[in-house]
């Protein structure tokens, strides 16, 4: 799906902020610069067994900045990832949005390394419901981790950021990427969305600041946030047109229900996150006592922000008729 206005992918479904699923198309904004080249970075080793990697990309808000790439639990077994992507059209540069699903699908043949080449996906394998790492383009402690294999992959290390327009990558959709994006998707997990906003709200991240070279290039887990009002702002959810009026002024209120509602139990959660950091201050607490209150803190604002993004699906399948969605996107623990 195309987005141009990053701002709207920022809790990026591989790039997209709870904004509509992978199979759905939504045009925003065009983006007149053409991304930047992407980075050379090493990727740091992967933290357990059942991570995917997830390369890092360019998003935007009035200035292009770096997501880091970071390894993220698979929501299902057998699920990959397919990576977002710039690409040219209508006079713009627009952002397609990546998704989870049985296959991997389409990403503008650019090449972002470490399995990532351009088609397909060659770091890795489901096999039996386990996932095998494929040690030549990943960092692997085999020690740990024994599902691995070894095979050499040849790669051309083109740093294109986009695909068409003048010096982009000229590359097309293969059949079987095409009917990978016709298959079942998951949007990008609470995990991806909130460290794509850390990202956004860093401005060592933004490319004015590091002419290209961001200074925090891929983490080993996703940037979490500790707190609701460090989470991605709640977004409606998109509401397919039914043509029928009366149901779609329904559809609409119901959404500004949840989205109110949503609101005021984030705010309560701060509030009362914020009450204990009060109490921590009066009493001196040791610094032991303090992070483990902020380990609370963040499992909190882990679940609320779980349980709204299941909202959000629940709500996205009702109105469009269809039934209870397959997989919650909250990933597995």
């Amino acid at each position: 799906m195309r987005i141009g206005f990053a701002i709207r992918s920022l809790v990026l479904a591989g790039g997209a902020l709870l904004v509509s699923t992978a199979s759905s198309a939504q045009i925003g904004v065009a983006v007149t610069i053409a991304p930047p080249e992407l980075p050379v970075y090493e990727p740091p080793l992967c933290p357990g067994d059942g991570y995917i990697w997830t390369p890092g990309y360019w998003a935007w808000d009035s200035d292009y900045y770096w997501v880091p790439g970071t390894w993220v639990l698979a929501p299902e077994v057998g699920f990959l990832w397919t990576p977002g992507y710039w690409g040219w059209g209508d006079g713009g540069y627009f952002f397609n949005d990546g998704y989870w699903g049985l296959s991997v699908g389409f990403y503008g043949g650019i090449d972002y390394g470490f399995g990532y080449f351009g088609h397909g996906y060659e770091g890795g394998r489901w096999d039996h419901g386990h996932f095998f790492y494929n040690t030549a383009v990943n960092r692997v402690d085999t020690n740990s981790i024994h599902n691995v294999y070894n095979t050499k992959v040849n790669e051309t290390a083109n740093r294109v950021g986009y695909n068409g327009g003048a010096g982009g990558i000229n590359a097309r959709p293969t059949p079987e990427e095409e009917a990978a994006a016709k298959g079942r998707h998951i949007q990008a997990v609470p995990a991806q969305t909130q460290h794509a906003w850390a990202a956004h709200n860093d401005p060592k991240q933004r490319y004015s600041a590091n002419h290209g070279a961001p200074p925090v290039t891929a983490t080993a887990r996703p940037n979490l946030a500790s707190h609701p009002k460090d989470l991605p702002p709640v977004q409606r959810p998109a509401a397919p047109k039914t043509g029928n009026a009366k149901v779609d002024q329904k559809n609409q209120k119901e959404q500004d229900k949840l989205v109110a509602t949503q609101n005021q139990e984030r705010q309560k959660l701060q509030k009362t996150q914020d009450q204990e950091h009060q109490q921590l201050a009066k009493q001196k607490a040791p610094p032991e006592r303090t992070q483990q209150v902020e380990q609370q803190h963040q499992q909190q604002t882990q679940q609320l922000h779980e349980m709204h993004t299941q909202q959000v699906q629940q709500m996205q399948q009702r109105q469009s008729g269809g039934g209870a969605p397959r997989g919650g996107g909250g990933g597995r623990r």
